[in-house]
């Protein structure tokens, strides 16, 4: 059997997670509203749920991307002291 090549694969875990996170912090082609960084997010959702978001974005008069950023800013906010 032929050995393993010493380079990382594409799910090597990293060695040091904070630097990892950091390191995909480079300025996108489209940026953010606010001029900062944007990093793509991609999650495997059934057809349904899919379906139940779309619904919830158009109701609301948002786009789904809209929508699931605000989710994920209230769930995850910055707050004093947090390490992030």
């Amino acid at each position: 059997m032929t050995e393993r090549s010493p380079k990382r694969s594409f799910a090597t875990r990293p060695a040091n997670p904070e630097s990892w996170i950091k390191a995909s912090d480079t300025p996108s082609a489209r940026g953010s509203a606010d001029g900062g960084y944007t990093a793509r997010l991609t999650i495997d959702v059934t057809s349904e749920l899919r379906g139940r978001i779309k619904i919830a974005a158009f109701q609301r008069g948002v786009t789904v991307a809209e929508m699931l950023r605000d989710l994920l800013a209230r769930e995850f906010s910055s707050t004093e002291g947090d390490p992030s």
